[in-house]
């Protein structure tokens, strides 16, 4: 296990993107919590939408004087390829479970968790890559409520991977999920959390005009003066991105100088990846105006979102599509499909649009519909950057966090 390094946080940072109630609320369930010390404890440290939240959510909580901790499982690509096949079994789709894949996972995480010697007085474990240390914490810490947050699609899991994960469950006593239809796990008490986006991020901070020129610089060859869509995903199959090329070669027969840009990162948990990077960029390389773009920094992600006429997320599964919400705060309008935490986010008819996972071609028709009529996409804009400043920026998500904290601990409010 290892502690990953931390950027700066201030809690006084939010206070001109969200209300001053919902951060009094913040600063006095923080008081109530100021003699708790707690443990985050994940997978990865970059790369995904956990990761991302936590390098939030550690930091704030530490400045409101909640003594908390972050640990990243140290763990080598044979326990990663395994986990990623747990992920896609509990969305869906799965590969055969074998003993050998069961050993690997029971011998990392009871490593992992041999490694924490600190006293703390709740965990919160994230997915289901830490679930095996559980019993292990449990035994250690036994006063230490144990909150799991699963991130994850759990609608529609195969039965045998439900199944593994279940062996490991016993420990926990509340379950945070981020939707009522993921409470696939028993558990004591279950809650429902959205996550959030940090508005105060490289990644979704407003940019200048200078700032936004200069990222633009930074994604030649894509030329904005020429309609752009573009999906921001990890190239991961449940993202869908050959389905969102699908749809873009729908939508061009209507706007034959559309362009679309597909950019991604690679999680340090998620093996699939390179691969299927590869895979998106072979497929695209016959078309100048397709362009295959990883690991680019956040705040051209963030112009990239900006600058885009539409945002699409066609997602197959979405344990929540959080990239939703990014492009919706910077008023650009999303046609995603109807899985996950999607329409969670995405009015359909208000700040975007929604289609069935399938309909490629319904995306593409949507994609068509906003580019062209701008009033409407200045209109549907304006309703996405309201409907993410209310529902999905991060004080939101760490007052339900931090009352979730005070019911486990039974602090008297």
């Amino acid at each position: 296990m290892h502690p990953p390094s931390l950027p700066d946080r201030s809690i006084e940072a939010y206070a001109t993107v969200t209300g001053t109630d919902r951060l009094e609320r913040l600063r006095e369930l923080a008081e109530i919590l100021s003699d708790v010390r707690i443990l985050h404890v994940n997978s990865t440290a970059s790369g995904g939408g956990v990761a991302e939240l936590l390098r939030s959510i550690v930091p704030v909580c530490n400045d409101l004087d909640v003594d908390t901790d972050w640990l990243v499982m140290d763990a080598d690509d044979d326990f990663f390829e395994v986990t990623k096949a747990v992920h896609n079994g509990l969305q869906g789709d799965s590969e055969p479970l074998t003993d050998e894949m069961k050993a690997t996972y029971r011998e990392v995480t009871v490593a992992n968790a041999t490694e924490i010697d600190g006293e703390y007085d709740l965990v919160l474990a994230h997915d289901p890559q830490p679930l095996g240390m559980l019993e292990r914490l449990e035994e250690r810490l036994p006063d230490a409520p144990i909150v799991w947050r699963c991130h994850v699609d759990l609608t529609d899991p195969v039965a045998e991977y439900l199944a593994f994960v279940s062996e490991y469950t016993d420990p926990i006593d509340h379950a945070i999920v981020s939707r009522s239809a993921y409470a696939a796990i028993d558990a004591p008490e279950t809650s429902i959390v959205y996550p959030s986006i940090d508005p105060v991020t490289a990644k979704n901070r407003s940019l200048d005009r200078t700032e936004l020129a200069a990222e633009r610089d930074h994604l030649d060859p894509l030329l904005f003066d020429a309609p752009v869509v573009s999906q921001v995903s990890r190239f991961d199959p449940w993202k869908d991105q050959f389905g969102t090329l699908e749809a873009y070669r729908a939508a061009k027969s209507a706007v034959p100088d559309l362009q679309l840009a597909l950019a991604g990162g690679m999680a340090g948990d998620d093996p699939e990846g390179l691969e299927l990077y590869e895979q998106v960029a072979d497929e695209a390389v016959d078309d100048p105006n397709v362009h295959v773009l990883t690991d680019l920094p956040d705040m051209t992600i963030n112009a990239l979102q900006r600058l885009s006429d539409v945002v699409v997320q066609k997602s197959l599964r979405e344990g929540f599509g959080l990239v939703v919400s990014e492009a919706l705060w910077k008023r650009t309008p999303v046609v995603g499909s109807t899985v996950g935490g999607i329409p969670l986010q995405v009015e359909d008819g208000r700040n975007g649009y929604l289609v069935d996972p399938d309909d490629a071609v319904g995306a593409g028709d949507r994609i068509v519909d906003l580019l062209e009529d701008d009033e409407r996409r200045r209109s549907f804009g304006d309703n996405a950057r309201e409907h993410v400043r209310e529902q999905f920026l991060l004080p939101r998500q760490l007052v339900d966090l931090l009352e979730i904290f005070v019911d486990a601990l039974e602090l008297d409010t």
